[in-house]
């Protein structure tokens, strides 16, 4: 698809125009041989959706965000952002024109999310759980009122489990990709945004001193082709410095799918073994 460029699009009251009792109860507008149509979209994947509370889950977090781009061939139509506390989050209702339309969503629940029409990108400072699908459609007087749109996940995992019990000296982790993704092309489905080497800072609670298999995750973008980066994984005191460190040479990533390391960080004898999370898709598994 062509890059687009921005339309917005004003309401424009007809004197002189009607619209008949049937048409109003499909939710169809039609103007001088011209029309539209309400669209309710239903958000489908590997997600729940809850109609009572308007929450779409997925691994016991809700979404907190959902981006409608409504396209034709050459320009972006309307685009609609709704939120957690809108009325048919998770189920728009979109006034669509007749012909062909091409629908472009995400879901997510990361934070401080940039939109760019003219990148087509959403970038996150923080990536967490996000979700893309497109659906393409023609509109005209007999299509259906409901459509299903099945969203994918777009992001992949690290997971990061200490075997050995944390000491009271550490305060903070750090997690050092050499390379992650913060955006996504909403057009395209495909990771935007590659970031060297920008630390993930954890704040270690005071209840996890002295206990061990405690973990950290983060999240960020990949495409479906499995690709690699060194990870840098430290732990810090609260002045800053270094009590431990290791790297994960050519860590593994890839769309859908947790990449876990696992092993001792502060005692002699461990190794960092990686699998990958079945419940998102075929895991992977290292060591170091």
């Amino acid at each position: 698809m062509k890059k687009y460029l921005v339309i917005v699009a004003a309401l424009v009251m007809l004197t002189g125009c009607s619209k008949s009792v049937s048409d109003e109860e499909f939710g169809e507008i039609v103007i001088g041989g011209k029309g539209s149509r309400d669209i309710t979209f239903n958000l489908k994947g590997d997600f729940t959706f809850s109609s009572m509370t308007r929450a779409l889950t997925a691994d016991g977090k809700d979404m907190t965000d959902v981006w409608i781009f409504d396209c034709d061939d050459n320009e972006l139509l309307q685009q609609i952002h709704q939120t957690s506390g809108d009325a048919d989050f998770g189920q728009p209702t979109v006034n669509l024109s007749y012909g062909i339309h091409y629908i472009y969503v995400v879901a997510s629940r990361g934070t401080g999310a940039t939109v760019s029409i003219p990148d087509e990108t959403i970038i996150f400072e923080k990536v967490l759980n996000t979700f893309w699908g497109c659906y393409t459609m023609t509109v005209d007087a007999a299509t259906d009122n409901t459509h299903n749109i099945r969203l994918d996940r777009a992001v992949t995992k690290l997971k990061v489990t200490f075997t050995d019990a944390i000491p009271d000296n550490v305060a903070t982790f750090n997690v050092t990709p050499a390379t992650w993704y913060y955006g996504l092309d909403f057009v395209t489905g495909e990771p935007v945004e590659a970031v060297n080497g920008q630390p993930f800072t954890i704040t270690v609670p005071s209840s996890s001193i002295g206990v061990s298999g405690e973990s950290v995750n983060i999240f960020g973008f990949s495409s479906s082709t499995e690709w690699t980066t060194d990870v840098t994984v430290s732990s810090k005191k609260s002045s800053g410095d270094v009590v431990s460190s290791v790297t994960l040479t050519d860590a593994p990533f890839k769309r859908n799918r947790v990449t876990e390391y696992s092993g001792n960080m502060w005692t002699a004898g461990g190794s960092f073994n990686i699998s990958l999370n079945t419940e998102w898709g075929s895991s992977y598994t290292g060591t170091w």
